[in-house]
């Protein structure tokens, strides 16, 4: 019985389903990163304007204001690192979401193939191209995912 060679990354990057994940991660994360950017501009603004003002204010004045540019700070990073723990929560659920679809298909894939194992592509040292079986898993977990709707924006 034959063993068979699967292209882990291909079979979800490029499945329609890993397609639009893939792009929704990407604009998720450049939103991401623009908003890190914007509030980065405010606080070094806020600083700033901090610094400048310290030869005005009393020490103690200084000192409370300075106290709660750094809670404001560390606030703003907790919830910026939550936001991009979201995203990688995100991330790890579509991919047990294509694994829900794609494993029976690659189990019907090995049935129809009477082949006895299906490895790792990128695990083999040297194989024949016939036992790659990853362009026909594309297609039948594309298939098998058409009746459910693209991931969420």
């Amino acid at each position: 019985m034959p063993l068979l060679t699967l292209d882990q990354d291909r079979l979800f990057l490029e499945s329609d389903f890993g397609k639009a994940v893939v792009e929704r991660e990407r604009a998720a994360s450049a939103a991401l990163e623009q908003e890190n950017r914007k509030i980065e501009a405010e606080l070094v603004a806020e600083e700033r304007a901090l610094t400048d003002a310290r030869a005005t204010l009393t020490p103690e004045d200084f000192a409370a204001k300075a106290a709660a540019f750094d809670e404001k700070v560390e606030r703003i990073r907790a919830e910026q690192d939550a936001k991009a723990s979201r995203l990688t929560e995100g991330r790890d659920k579509d991919r047990k979401a294509f694994l829900d679809v794609a494993v029976p298909v690659l189990g019907q894939l090995l049935s129809d193939k009477k082949a006895t194992a299906i490895l790792d592509k990128n695990l083999v040292i040297l194989s024949l191209s016939a036992v790659d079986i990853t362009e026909e898993a594309i297609a039948r977990v594309n298939v098998a995912l058409a009746e459910k709707p693209a991931p969420a924006p």
